[in-house]
This record gives structure tokens, C-alpha cells and sequence, in this order.
């Protein structure tokens, strides 16, 4: 489940990108091809990693999106005008890195749980 959701997070994000350089908020002093390179072509190859079943494909794309993430905090800060599109950047980036990382973190609490019982102690309330 928790996959499911960091890939609608990942693909999310990545039309929020297309959406916000492309046609919301187009760039003025950049060309626009350049922007949606830049601002959508990462996310693409991390969407073209998950389609070709990589496993690693969204351990990737939570570690990129802390760059989305500090780009929607800096926007947010800085532009009034975009500050709405900026703050669904962030809550887009911060649903993907938490729901990639869910099992992991899920399975290292087990782990250490089944130890703490192996080794006689009582089980902790967490």
C-alpha cells in the first residue's frame, strides 16, 4: 500500500511539473523547453525506472525528491504568486519520501522488536 502511494506521490509530482512550467506559471526569462527539462526530466527517468521494474527505481526518487522538496520550500518562501503550487510540491515531496521509506522503517522496527523479545525483554509500547 505504501508503494502504491509513493508512486501516486512520484507521478504527482511529476505532473505538477509539467502543469506549473508549462502552462500555470510558465518561465519568463528561461526558455521554456530548458525549464521543463530541468524540472521534469529527472522525475521521468525515475518514472521510466519504475516501468522497467528497477529496484531501486523509488529509493531514488525520495532521495530526489529532497531536491523537489527544497525547491518548493525556497518558491514558497520567496513567490507569493506560485506559493499554492509550491506547497503541493512540498507535501507532494514529503509523501513520497515517507511512503518510499514506510517498509523499510516498518521492517526495521520489527527487527529490533523480535530481538528485544529474544532476548527476554518486555515488549515496548511502540
Amino acid at each position: 500500500m505504501a508503494d502504491r502511494i509513493a508512486r501516486l506521490a512520484l507521478f504527482g509530482l511529476l505532473a505538477l511539473q509539467l502543469a506549473w512550467h508549462g502552462w500555470l506559471a510558465p518561465p519568463t526569462v528561461l526558455p521554456q523547453g530548458f525549464v521543463l527539462a530541468l524540472a521534469a526530466g529527472p522525475l521521468l527517468l525515475v518514472v521510466l525506472a519504475l516501468l522497467l521494474k528497477r529496484p531501486k527505481a523509488l529509493f531514488a526518487a525520495a532521495l530526489l525528491a529532497l531536491l523537489y522538496f527544497c525547491h518548493g520550500v525556497m518558491e514558497a518562501w520567496s513567490l507569493p504568486a506560485v506559493r499554492g503550487l509550491a506547497l503541493v510540491e512540498v507535501a507532494l515531496s514529503v509523501a513520497l519520501i515517507g511512503f518510499a521509506g514506510w517498509p523499510s522503517w516498518r521492517d526495521g522496527l520489527a527487527r529490533r522488536r523480535a530481538k528485544r523479545l529474544a532476548q527476554g525483554e518486555p515488549p515496548s509500547p511502540l
